[in-house]
């Protein structure tokens, strides 16, 4: 039988501030000496941080449990489901994302913009994202070198890597085990984005359905095509905003 771990409230909240903490000190500071477009050094961060952090969690919680480095911990629970059942739901659910697109993240973001602006003003020009004139500032190989590494990092890397921390490892051996389970962890997950701070009421409609169904379906797959398709969304939209 395996002896799965039970995680605390204490150890759930040190579990997700510490690779998103450990991430965004090191933006942060690198950020002020940066010679390269800050979406690159984002993501070349989150990759030497925030993902072996995540992973190493769960691969040695899946020593614990099942007496090697592995990443079933992630996966405890969950089911087998035809593929075209998954597909549905994610789509599903990516539609709906779509319609809090159009209509949720405009609101937030106007709503917002006095403290974001009020917030990137005090930072170096390359902390904003939305600025597409700085990042074609660099040289054409750079650029082109960002567009493929951040569609790497953002649609398969790091999108996999949180959902099998969040809704895979955290949602399954968290203590306290009921429907509102998979809300609060998508609660924590949204506002864990230190890096995004003013997107967290789009995110939480976004991904709380998701989590919702896919806990109770023991279904992750559906929320990592998901995630994978909504970054995917963003990142031919950047790509095709800095290479016209």
């Amino acid at each position: 039988m395996i002896n799965m771990e039970q995680i605390s409230i204490k150890k759930l909240l040190l579990y997700i501030v510490t690779p998103t903490t450990v991430l965004s000190l090191c933006y942060l500071i690198l950020g002020h000496f940066c010679s390269m477009p800050y979406i690159l050094l984002f993501c070349l961060l989150g990759t030497v941080t925030l993902v072996p952090i995540e992973l190493g969690i769960i691969l040695f919680a899946g020593k614990k449990e099942y007496g090697s480095y592995t990443l079933k911990s992630a996966l405890s629970g969950q089911v087998k489901a035809p593929v075209w059942k998954t597909l549905l739901f994610a789509f599903l659910f990516f539609s709906l994302a779509g319609l809090l697109s159009a209509f949720a993240a405009p609101l937030e973001n106007k709503l917002l913009e006095p403290l974001r602006l009020a917030l990137l003003s005090r930072l170096p020009i390359g902390f904003d994202w939305q600025n597409i004139d700085y990042i074609r500032s660099f040289s054409r190989p750079l650029i082109v070198f960002t567009c493929i590494y951040y569609g790497l990092f953002n649609v398969i890397i790091g999108p996999v890597t949180e959902e099998l921390f969040f809704r895979g490892y955290l949602t399954s051996h968290f203590r306290i085990q009921n429907r509102f389970t998979p809300i609060l962890i998508a609660i924590l997950f949204s506002l864990y984005h230190f890096w995004l701070p003013f997107n967290n009421i789009f995110r939480i409609l976004v991904f709380a359905p998701v989590a919702y169904v896919a806990y109770r379906q023991k279904n992750i797959y559906m929320s990592i095509c998901l995630h994978c398709m909504c970054n995917l969304f963003s990142v031919i939209g950047f790509v095709v905003e800095v290479l016209k």
